[in-house]
């Protein structure tokens, strides 16, 4: 069943991000919306939606790009996307003023990896990508070659879900959230009763709710 607004401009308040995405609404699934926006095809995790409302018409480009995915039969959904999305140049928005530009390498339980060129292998919970947008075939990111960016493969194994992973890094030197405040940058000291325990730059011991974590990487 299709939205009222498919087919139609919109724009798209998100957790976290101070500027609509605006955009033509081309699909809706049980969880997540695709909205095309000039060249970019937005893919919007539904919980993540704090206001969906038409947009101007004014606004939406008439000359399409080619979609980045192949049509498929079955609704689209969130997993679908990630998994179809392996391999591809891809630009996430998880937090902060910024984005991060690189590959889904892996698709697990409830998170994904993530390989950039900036930050390496970012594991990222499936509960705080507030979008993805492919990139057109043959792009790579910063315009480097395939030598220059060889994709490369998660530094430690992978486990089933984010907290299992997040527990194989205690006693690490880890960046979470992207190093988006510097409390949340140190050694990884443990995960108990939900809280995440984090020695910073000082030697302090900082606790986080985990389920506020959302990204981790090795520096």
């Amino acid at each position: 069943m299709s939205h009222p607004l498919t087919g139609k401009p919109v724009e798209v308040e998100l957790s976290g991000r101070a500027v609509p995405v605006q955009g033509v609404l081309l699909e809706t699934g049980p969880d997540i919306l695709v909205i095309r926006s000039e060249s970019r095809y937005y893919y919007v995790p539904i919980v993540h939606v704090q206001q969906l409302r038409p947009g101007d018409p004014e606004s939406i480009s008439d000359t399409p790009a080619e979609p980045p995915f192949e049509p498929q039969s079955e609704p689209i959904s969130y997993r679908k996307v990630l998994l179809n999305a392996k391999g591809m140049f891809s630009e996430l928005f998880i937090t902060g003023s910024q984005t991060i530009h690189g590959y889904v390498t892996s698709v697990m339980n409830d998170y994904f990896v993530f390989y950039s060129p900036v930050y390496h292998s970012v594991v990222v919970s499936l509960d705080h990508l507030k979008y993805l947008v492919p990139y057109p075939p043959q792009s790579t990111p910063y315009g480097m070659s395939p030598e220059q960016f060889p994709l490369k493969p998660s530094p430690v194994s992978l486990s089933r879900t984010f907290e299992q992973q997040v527990r194989k890094l205690i006693g690490e030197f880890v960046v979470l959230d992207l190093g988006e405040h510097p409390n949340r940058i140190g050694v990884l000291k443990g995960l108990d009763g939900g809280l995440l325990a984090i020695a910073n730059a000082s030697g302090q011991t900082v606790y986080i709710h985990f389920n506020h974590v959302k990204t981790i990487h090795l520096p």
